[in-house]
């Protein structure tokens, strides 16, 4: 029967009264969740088979292709990601058969907040736990085939981490980041993404570039008694005559190659295949091939062609913007702007925002030699944002020239104005912040759908 749904107020202005209710950040325990959810009925035992994502970078490419494959096979998926580029309710895709998941109504995601917020009862919680309780109540209550749960912060103590026995849990890259709740080391931070591993449940780990990251979740698998499936070992990709090579012990797959930028997509994609795969979902190639074809992930290398932001810039300018904002990130993206200046040249300026959880530095030694120029702007978004004088002394700390500027807009203006005797229109990528992507989404009318 379906439920009837009176609308009172919208989704956000439930979230805003949570969040004037409730500590920001994170709880690293999940004794509170935990509690409301047993309140609530323990919905994230009634959910469809979990693929559940852990990692520091690729955690949302790997969603975005195991959601496309999923639903090329004409699967009904659901999707947990966060955070959000622009509204709240990009972290909630409802599963349909036979075609693309839609991301959750207003008034059905305003319900349900409501109902999870009654059952807590006042009780101290974050809205993030409060957030991820709405998403077992949504999935719950809509039949499904799957379910993509992509972890919020580290893993072992991530309020996703509530889940029992997923069908797989899937290692993404992991490097350096949230040092101050996960850890300064890399093994460390690799042990509490290693935490979402279940006993017994296979274990897919993706490209790994540090060995420790590698061999620690490798250890807690087998400690656990998973089969685990390694990259580079026991499966592989690579990229051969312009299509996607894929490797397992099965065999060998050749696919077209996804769309979404970056050499280190190959593996991404190579890791949600064997992660559907483990998992136990029948997909065929031909499934995976079109997955791979209508994979997209809003606000990661995007290309933006049209709107005020074009408007704004050099006639004929590239614009890319890349919610990135660690080192790790700040490289691979460094190897996308390499990869575009071999095909064609164009000057590299950079216009950037971060929040004070990031290592600035570590990110803009990534384009050292490459970019011309940084301009760094606040972030509007977060009370986290680092002042842009601040965050042009980092640029500079990383060996570029920097200046700060009072938002894009003026950015762009200033470089106009700096350099507008440039041999080529310039190439420039706006990134550093999902807070400061979103902002711009949302004022080009790229609204994620």
């Amino acid at each position: 029967m379906e439920r009837k749904i009176v609308t009172q107020t919208t989704a956000a202005d439930e979230i805003e009264h949570l969040m004037s209710l409730h500590p920001k950040g994170y709880d690293l325990s999940l004794d509170r969740i935990s509690g409301l959810l047993d309140r609530l009925g323990n919905p994230q035992d009634k959910l469809p088979p979990v693929i559940h994502i852990a990692g520091t970078n690729g955690k949302g490419s790997a969603s975005s292709f195991c959601r496309a494959i999923l639903e090329a096979q004409g699967l009904a998926v659901h999707v947990h990601t966060s955070p959000h580029l622009v509204h709240w309710h990009e972290r909630f895709r409802i599963g349909r058969k036979g075609a693309p998941g839609e991301l959750v109504d207003d008034a059905v995601l305003a319900d349900a907040i409501r109902r999870v917020a009654k059952a807590n009862g006042g009780e101290a919680i974050t809205v993030f736990e409060i957030l991820t309780a709405v998403t077992f109540l949504l999935f719950s209550e809509h039949p499904a085939d799957a379910a993509i749960l992509e972890v919020g912060l580290g893993g072992r103590f991530d309020a996703t981490n509530v889940i029992k026995s997923p069908a797989v849990s899937l290692i993404m890259p992991i490097s350096l980041d949230h040092q101050s709740y996960l850890g300064d080391r890399v093994e460390l931070i690799a042990a509490e993404k290693a935490g979402i591993i279940k006993r017994g449940v296979p274990v897919v780990v993706g490209f790994q570039q540090e060995e420790a990251a590698r061999d620690t979740v490798v250890s807690t698998a087998e400690r656990l008694g998973c089969p685990v499936s390694v990259y580079g070992q026991d499966y592989h990709a690579h990229e051969e005559h312009g299509r996607l090579i894929y490797q397992d012990e099965t065999g060998l797959a050749d696919l077209t190659l996804p769309p979404l930028p970056g050499r280190h997509q190959i593996s991404n994609a190579a890791a949600a295949i064997r992660a559907l795969k483990a998992a136990g979902f029948n997909v065929s190639d031909r499934a995976i091939e079109e997955g791979l074809q209508k994979a997209e992930w809003p606000g990661r290398m995007q290309r933006v062609t049209e709107g005020p932001l074009v408007e704004q810039a050099f006639e004929a300018a590239e614009i890319w913007i890349d919610g990135g904002h660690n080192p790790a990130a700040g490289h691979a993206i460094a190897e996308m702007i390499a990869e575009l200046e071999e095909k064609r040249a164009r000057p590299l300026f950079l216009i950037s925002g971060m929040i004070n959880t990031k290592d600035p530095v570590g990110y803009f030694a990534a384009f050292s030699g490459m970019a011309r120029h940084v301009y760094t702007v606040p972030v509007t978004g977060s009370e986290a944002g680092i002042d842009p004088v601040v965050l042009a002394e980092d640029a500079s700390s990383a060996g570029l020239s920097a200046q700060p500027a009072s938002d894009v807009r003026q950015a762009l203006t200033l470089m106009r104005e700096d350099f507008e005797d440039m041999e080529a229109p310039p190439r420039i990528l706006i990134g550093g912040s999902l807070y400061l992507i979103g902002d711009i989404l949302a004022d080009n009318g790229l609204v994620p759908k």
